[in-house]
């Protein structure tokens, strides 16, 4: 997934069957990557892509699903989350230099490409994308999804307490070896190394972070990150980070994104409407928005 992934568990069985279980996680992220991947060519994203403007291709149940939501958070969010937004990247060289912004007929030519609307899901789990330039990816839900996978497998086997993260993509639950809660960090987004915020992890905690600090250019003295409105073909301005917790990773993943698109004012209206969701944003100039009813603890 080109990330790191890493993974705690507390395990009443001692060393071996704690390395069973990590052994577990592990290789349930690699079957999920093997599925979900645009660069393997017998993965279900890379064969519905191959097909664009062919011929529907039919997929496993569980990539069908995870289509089925991915575009139940798209009408969701009023298309600020878009897994078929992956041609309007390819407009954009984020390397954190000065660069030339596109002409807007490039951008217009490659929005036609675009459109979670258009992402066909047919009887019999076979998927089709109608025009030959489109493209999906699950690069703004994948690790969260993933996340997901790895809890419930975990859980399955009994495991009351571990954490799970993702490239930032957090999933824990249950408490620590010693009995003591985890510990969630939100770290700001210019030092990494410095936590702004912690919060309670209570019985359990799914959080997310997108952030726009990292890969970003300047064009005429403003800076734009690589989270792209993929209704508009245009980068995010205004806003460096933001963290979404849910009860799930995976709508965690996504909302992270929906909302860094929606920016400040209408993200927090947006996910203040959610139940037991709620999100925090650091804004360009390192202000700190949150949604009604956080609990969290200073630095």
């Amino acid at each position: 997934m080109g990330s790191v992934f890493e993974f705690a568990v507390v395990a009443s069985g001692g060393p071996a069957e704690g390395e069973n279980l990590l052994d577990l996680c592990t290789a349930e992220v690699r079957r999920i990557e093997a599925l979900l991947t645009e660069f393997e060519s017998r993965s279900d994203t890379c064969r519905i892509n191959q097909s664009a403007g062919k011929a529907p291709v039919r997929v496993s149940g569980e990539t069908y699903s995870l289509l089925q939501r991915c575009l139940d958070i798209s009408r969701m969010t009023g298309g600020a989350f878009d897994i078929s937004a992956g041609a309007l990247k390819k407009l954009y060289r984020f390397d954190n230099t000065p660069a030339a912004y596109p002409p807007s007929e490039e951008i217009d030519a490659a929005l036609k490409n675009c459109g979670f609307g258009r992402i066909l899901l047919l009887p019999n789990y076979e998927v089709l994308l109608p025009d030959p330039g489109m493209r999906i990816n699950f690069a703004a839900i994948g690790k969260g999804y993933a996340a997901d996978r790895v809890r419930s497998l975990l859980k399955s086997t009994g495991v009351v307490g571990a954490a799970i993260n993702a490239s930032g993509d957090l999933s824990v639950w249950g408490a620590r070896a010693d009995g003591t809660p985890w510990k969630i960090g939100v770290a700001h987004p210019d030092q990494p190394d410095r936590i702004m915020m912690w919060l309670p992890a209570g019985k359990g905690l799914c959080l997310a972070t997108s952030g726009n600090y990292e890969q970003y250019f300047e064009h005429m003295g403003a800076r734009y990150g690589h989270t792209i409105d993929p209704r508009s073909g245009r980068p995010v301005t205004g806003i460096k980070s933001v963290t979404v917790i849910s009860p799930r990773a995976e709508l965690s993943d996504a909302l992270a994104t929906a909302v860094t698109v929606m920016g400040r004012q209408d993200g927090i209206e947006f996910i203040s409407r959610l139940p037991e969701t709620h999100c925090i944003i650091v804004d360009e100039n390192n202000r700190v928005h949150t949604s009604p009813n956080l609990e969290y603890h200073g630095k």
